[in-house]
């Protein structure tokens, strides 16, 4: 999604340091270590790091784990698969029970075999990868959001059942994430019996989406497109389409978060999420006031800061009943849902399946009204609030 600087270096610790570590994660008044792992530098991955410190300082306000302190262990990826890489390497020699993380799906998969892989493999959630791949990243590998496939066809739903359109377009990222939301889309609206006059698509920040544009501008029958990718990819087509006089409804998933902040060129736009921050369920209200008041001069959490702060909780949850040893953590982890019961959290509830998702956790569709996003109205009939 992003370029970065990209980081190649050999996983090295000095003794002192990996003995300190070593020492640090055993023993009930000794401090208890989780990784973090994401994009920090990023608007997006910001909110995430300071979630995760809101949520330690509550949990050791209250008496930390098992009367053991929690430290986090912070790492930026720069939103880069190598720097992922290294992170990953760094994370797991540093002695962590697990790591949250990583923020985008490329990260996440490129980081996968790190994590699973070695004497002593460590779990990974991460709060925000909807790739479907990451379903098969292996047994350590954990997500706390829906994934694409659950975004594509709820994108599907509100565009036909809610909106009533039939007829529509698709401009989609050609990379794992657009394709994937693509996918379920046009599976899901054509079922419905919705019928789709183009499926094409796009490649880069600033996608080149002229031709596709005039095409639609001789097609009248278009009621809406839906674009399968990231906010400044989908700036980009709504100011091109609207200088050709297409004044269509605009959809997307989770990737357009932030177009809010667009100006007029994004009202009206729909765009699916797993979490907003105007959601009215007490969880949400009491997280959202406690971020506010201990980050005042920040915007509000965004969904990857939400999924990290209840995977912060539902760890603590997890090592306080299994201990703090690696494979401890993931088979009590792996058992949230159907050994132990679901874990509540802001975001909703958390219940893994066999390869480590959540397939029952909420999608939600926002609105953009006057420079805000809202939850749409009726969207509760599609996905309940907890």
């Amino acid at each position: 999604m992003f370029d970065h600087l990209r980081l190649i270096a050999p996983r090295l610790l000095l003794p002192t340091a990996v003995a300190m570590m070593a020492g640090c994660a055993n023993g009930p008044s000794g401090p208890i270590r989780i990784g973090i792992a994401g994009s920090f530098t990023d608007p997006i991955g910001r909110p995430m790091r300071l979630a995760a410190e809101l949520a330690a300082d509550e949990i050791n306000t209250s008496g930390g784990i098992g009367g053991g302190r929690l430290e986090l262990v912070l790492r930026d990826d720069y939103a880069d698969p190598d720097s992922a890489v290294f992170v990953a390497g760094e994370l797991y020699d540093a002695g962590v029970s697990a790591v949250i993380g990583h923020l985008f799906s490329d990260a996440t998969l490129a980081a996968a075999p790190v994590y699973n892989g070695g004497d002593d493999p460590v779990v990974a959630i991460s709060p925000s990868s909807s790739a479907p791949e990451v379903s098969g990243a292996g047994q350590y590998t954990f997500r706390v959001c829906p994934s694409d496939n659950a975004h594509g066809a709820a994108l599907a739903q509100w565009a036909r059942n809610r909106l009533g359109f039939q007829y529509g377009a698709v401009l989609y990222l050609n990379d794992p994430y657009g394709r994937g939301i693509r996918r379920t889309f046009v599976e899901e609206f054509t079922r419905l019996g919705g019928v789709l006059e183009s499926v094409d698509p796009y490649l880069g920040d600033q996608p080149r989406v002229g031709p596709y544009l005039d095409r639609l501008a001789h097609r009248k029958k278009v009621q809406f497109l839906l674009v399968a990718g990231n906010r400044s990819e989908a700036e980009t087509i709504i100011r091109e389409a609207r200088a050709r006089g297409l004044d269509l409804p605009v959809l997307g998933g989770d990737g357009l978060e932030g177009i809010e902040q667009s100006g007029a060129m994004a009202e009206g736009v729909y765009y699916s999420s797993s979490y907003f921050a105007s959601l009215a369920s007490a969880a949400n209200r009491r997280f959202v006031e406690a971020y506010r008041r201990k980050f005042p001069d920040e915007g509000m959490p965004n969904q990857p800061a939400a999924a990290t702060y209840d995977a912060v909780y539902l760890l603590r949850d997890v090592i306080a009943r299994s201990g703090p040893s690696r494979e401890a953590v993931r088979r009590a982890l792996a058992g949230v849902g159907s050994v132990t019961p679901a874990y509540e959290g802001v975001t909703g509830a958390v219940a893994f399946d066999a390869v480590g998702d959540v397939p029952n956790q909420n999608v939600y569709m926002g609105l953009v009204h006057r420079g805000r996003i809202e939850v749409a109205n009726g969207a509760a009939a599609m996905a309940e609030a907890p």
